[in-house]
């Protein structure tokens, strides 16, 4: 069945120009396409591979060398007079479980030990030289793999190093990401390094969703025949793009360019040169898309909106995006020696200049709700640096950052059971299993005989991340203003540390006379932080129903996620005021979360306390942790108080 034609998708005009460029141009670092689901994303990427030029490859070389110029380091070469033919260009599809050695490749441990040759094993970035690498919820993609995956697209070349032995190649391909933001949040120093990221979601407009549902369906019905109607639309898109790629060593980035994008990633304080760096690849490009052999300020202009906007996000919390008027006002500050530019008819559209593009700093922001009755909402303080909390013991989970693990990453603490065939193989152990069997094996010169049963793997100790579980107290007696400001900042730090440390985090809240479940287990921090800013308080306090609450989403979280080990944190005043014996309730309802790691943040605050967070942890085996120590930086004061040191 034949793809989805790139043309016939509808709308979506910046992704469509986003992908364009880095197709022009793979160094420009690949795009970043987030969107709610359902908005053609994966579609639309699938789509462009039929669209690249095709590429002449060497015969027999299973890293893509091209003839003109074959990469001199390749492990099939040398290719000097080696026949060659041409071929599509590739869309390598990475999937989220995929394991390191299917990544970066493998080299085969037992020939390079028996016969001391260099048998090495291309895996996906080998695949993708020259091609499209599309990573479908790169958001879910352990880190490490992310981070090699960039590495490779900024450099150029995958280098994999194992027991000694090293082996380099070629990898240049453009990289395409998608992700839900819904499903978690990339780290600011992954995001920096694609090159551009574009927002996207599901029009509004009836019409346009009628087209939509119209051409899906007609190309279900019957693919070969919808693909034909837009065949001569992608054909001349192709050749556009071809010709674009022809041009682009000839485009010239003038001064007057240059000191526009200093002047523009200056203005919104972007950290790093990256971002200038991209930010002119991508003005090159639009320049060469656009049929110019010199870089205009509107070139300057919408590669700066492709480049920025995830460059300005110094925390989860902050939504993506850029002022339109702040960049407008940085391209004049440069005083630019040139006037408007016609794009030309092969100039990729821009986002309306009247509007603020989606998730900018001009767009509306929604208030807070004001609950009816006694509820009322109180925003949050400022976060700071929290306190790490970790579950007791070693575990065997996600790997992460927070608690000790068993990983296949880390440093060495042993060697795995024979019985135990994954990970990183260990060399030394490896070679003790096999020595004391030459002789039988008849061994007569370089080299060990070995055999599959002979290899030895190590154990190693990295991190893991957990499941974060609030259990938050928004009763009356926890809305006094002030208070509730310190209690969502501490929270918000929490949970800024949990995004950091790669957990989990879900939130349970309990007012009046039940407990809800605000936000379900999710590696997304800022709907949790979301959730927690909009949380209205009032009422009397279900502790019990709250603590019942929580112990249900452990276990059905233990069921769903086994490998994840749950830090619980309950965020209150330790008060039980609501039904009948509410305080024996609670204290029967604690005994329920015995085993499970758990913090009390004790939110009593007055010259008179009665201490029942602290009884309350008692029951539940946990650690009692003042609301004013929760920040890192109070328990060091704390420790400089008691040693005797200055602050």
């Amino acid at each position: 069945m034949k793809p989805y034609p790139f043309t016939a998708v509808v709308g979506l005009p910046d992704l469509r120009l986003a992908l364009v460029l880095s197709s022009i141009s793979p160094a420009v670092g690949g795009v970043l396409v987030r969107g709610e689901k359902g908005t053609a994303k994966s579609t639309m990427v699938r789509a462009l591979a039929g669209l690249l030029p095709g590429v002449d490859v060497v015969d027999g070389c299973r890293f893509s060398c091209g003839p003109a110029a074959p990469d001199p380091l390749c492990p099939d070469g040398p290719h000097d007079g080696a026949k060659s033919h041409r071929r599509p260009a590739k869309l390598v599809e990475l999937p989220v479980g995929a394991a390191e050695d299917r990544v970066i490749g493998s080299l085969h441990l037992e020939r390079a030990l028996a016969e001391g040759v260099t048998d090495f094993q291309p895996g996906l970035l080998a695949a993708a030289h020259r091609g499209l690498l599309y990573v479908d919820e790169v958001n879910l993609l352990h880190d490490h793999l992310v981070d090699t995956l960039l590495d490779a697209a900024a450099m150029g070349r995958a280098t994999v190093e194992r027991e000694g032995v090293s082996v380099s190649h070629a990898a240049r391909f453009v990289l395409i990401g998608t992700m839900n933001p819904e499903e978690g949040e990339l780290r600011p120093q992954l995001l920096d390094r694609f090159g551009l990221t574009v927002e996207v979601a599901s029009s509004r407009d009836p019409e346009q969703r009628v087209e939509v549902v119209r051409r899906r369906l007609a190309y279900e019905a019957d693919p070969d025949a919808f693909a034909a109607q837009y065949a001569e639309e992608d054909a001349q898109l192709a050749a556009d793009i071809e010709a674009a790629q022809r041009l682009l060593p000839a485009v010239k980035l003038p001064d007057e360019a240059l000191r526009q994008i200093a002047e523009v990633c200056a203005s919104f304080e972007v950290d790093g040169m990256r971002a200038d760096i991209v930010t002119a690849r991508t003005a090159v490009a639009h320049a060469a898309w656009a049929g110019r052999d010199e870089v205009t300020t509107d070139d300057v202009r919408i590669a700066a909106r492709l480049a920025l906007p995830h460059r300005r996000r110094r925390n989860p919390f902050d939504a993506p995006g850029i002022s339109e008027e702040q960049l407008e006002q940085a391209l004049q500050d440069a005083q630019p020696d040139q006037g408007p530019e016609d794009d030309g008819p092969g100039s990729g559209p821009a986002p309306d200049r009247d509007e603020a593009p989606q998730g900018s700093e001009n767009a509306p922001q929604g208030e807070p709700k004001q609950s009816g009755g006694q509820q009322k909402t109180v925003g949050a303080g400022e976060t700071f640096k929290a306190r790490v909390f970790r579950v007791k013991g070693m575990g065997e989970g996600e790997r992460g950052r927070r608690s000790r693990a068993i990983t296949d990453s880390g440093r060495t603490i042993g060697v795995q059971p024979p019985s135990v065939h994954e990970g990183r193989p260990h060399l030394v152990a490896t070679v003790k299993a096999a020595a004391p069997h030459q002789k039988a094996r008849g061994r007569d010169g370089a080299g060990l005989k070995l055999r599959p049963e002979d290899l030895r793997f190590a154990l190693r100790e990295g991190r893991e991340g957990n499941l974060v579980l609030f259990c938050v107290d928004a009763s009356g007696s926890m809305g006094a203003k002030a208070r509730m400001r310190e209690v969502k900042s501490a929270v918000l730090s929490l949970l800024l540390d949990a995004y950091q440390r790669r957990d989990k985090v879900g939130l349970v809240t309990f007012r009046g006379t039940a407990a809800e479940l605000a936000l379900p287990p999710t590696i997304s921090v800022d709907a949790a932080a979301s959730r927690l800013e909009g949380l209205p308080t009032g009422g009397r306090t279900p502790l019990a129903e709250g603590l019942l609450e929580a112990a249900r989403v452990l276990r059905v979280e233990e069921i769903r996620d086994p490998r994840r080990r749950p830090l619980l944190v309950v965020v209150t005043d330790g008060r039980a005021t609501s039904g009948p014996d509410a305080v024996a309730r609670a204290q029967a309802a604690a005994g329920l979360l015995t085993g499970v790691t758990a913090i009390v943040m004790d939110c009593e605050s007055g010259k008179m306390r009665l201490g029942l967070a602290a009884d309350l942890a008692a029951h539940l085996g946990a650690e009692h942790v003042p609301l004013a120590d929760v920040a890192a930086e109070s328990l060091a004061d704390a420790v400089r108080a008691r040693t005797g040191r200055a602050a």
